[in-house]
């Protein structure tokens, strides 16, 4: 039968029984999200706290750690290649810290790594309906960043498209530019199924409410730099003289790729042809003609997902809702 001191417990006693040293217990116990530590042990120091009732920080249903898993649904490779979807993930994980909650990444929704005992998962990108279920079983706590989940039952962060495809068809008509195409994006979720572009389909109900929609000049890629690349070299082969005046491109890394294509055509920006980006990461700002672009805020977007979850946490059965978030059009070198 083990002994149970009748004297309070210390740091020192139970860096002692757990095997740790003093400075990983107080941090431990303090929830300090910068500490690096697997989880056995936080485990094995949190219920040596219980067993020698070490009751300065004797956790409660009120004040339990929170640990919420981070899942975003590129790799680590991806993330480099979309600075969009990085920027995101980094300020959600300064924002948990913030409010001292632990956070855990997963990457390329690898849903197996999340650990069990997490209390919440913030989702950051595309996933499929199978996808959400398993998430479901892990935690009923979730918050998607991205991806429209309401109908499913879940919290969610989304930027407004819709208006944002709207601001950038006016700016090119206060142009003078009615000949309008659009590089757009087709991927698919980790587990093979198809994500839609919602800006696509924003743009062409748009412009067939104007009656100047052409099919001819939608081209489309993968989100990558070289996928925008060959789209934008299609479009010039394929159209030639009828190569559109205004080009909308649904991502930087798109934008990026297509931009070199039109340089290596020796097209003439803006007066020939302007180009329009979306996202606004450093992407486009640095690039020669730098380029104007929908501006989405990912810092605002991930901190705002970190509050949904805070209350999703403390009131786990209030109903869900949706967050849309504005954005705005910066116009540089690729407009007039």
């Amino acid at each position: 039968m083990k002994e149970v001191s009748l004297m309070a417990a210390t740091l020192r006693d139970i860096a002692k029984q757990a095997g740790v040293s003093i400075a990983t217990v107080s941090r431990i116990l303090n929830n300090d999200a910068t500490l690096s530590v697997n989880e056995n042990t936080r485990q094995r120091v949190l219920a040596t706290a219980e067993d020698l009732n070490y009751t300065k920080h004797k956790r409660t249903r009120t004040d339990q750690v929170q640990r919420v898993a981070i899942v975003q649904w590129y790799s680590l490779t991806q993330e480099l290649d979309d600075l969009y979807y990085m920027a995101i993930r980094m300020e959600i994980e300064r924002a948990a810290q913030q409010k001292g909650i632990s956070t855990v990444p997963i990457y390329q929704n690898d849903l197996e790594k999340i650990p069990s005992n997490v209390t919440g998962i913030i989702a950051i990108g595309k996933f499929s309906n199978s996808q959400v279920q398993k998430l479901r079983l892990v935690t009923n706590n979730i918050v998607f960043v991205d991806y429209d989940s309401l109908s499913a039952g879940y919290d969610c962060l989304v930027p407004d498209f819709e208006n944002a495809v709207h601001s950038v068809v006016n700016e090119f008509l206060s142009e003078g530019i009615e000949d309008i195409g659009m590089l757009a994006g087709t991927e698919t979720t980790t587990d093979n199924e198809i994500v839609p572009d919602l800006r696509l389909q924003y743009f062409e109900h748009d412009l067939k409410k104007r009656g100047i929609f052409h099919p001819e000049y939608i081209f489309t890629g993968d989100y990558s730099s070289m996928s925008g690349y060959n789209a934008m070299k299609k479009a010039i082969a394929d159209l030639g003289d009828r190569l559109p005046h205004g080009i909308f491109i649904a991502n930087d890394p798109m934008a990026v790729g297509a931009l070199k294509a039109v340089q290596e055509a020796k097209i003439a920006i803006p007066d020939r042809l302007a180009l329009i980006s979306f996202n606004d990461t450093a992407l486009v700002k640095y690039v020669y003609p730098s380029m104007s672009a929908v501006h989405v805020g990912t810092d605002e977007m991930a901190r705002a997902a970190v509050e949904v979850m805070a209350k999703r946490l403390a009131h786990p059965a209030s109903d869900p809702f949706k967050t849309v978030v504005g954005t705005h059009l910066i116009k540089r070198q690729t407009t007039k």
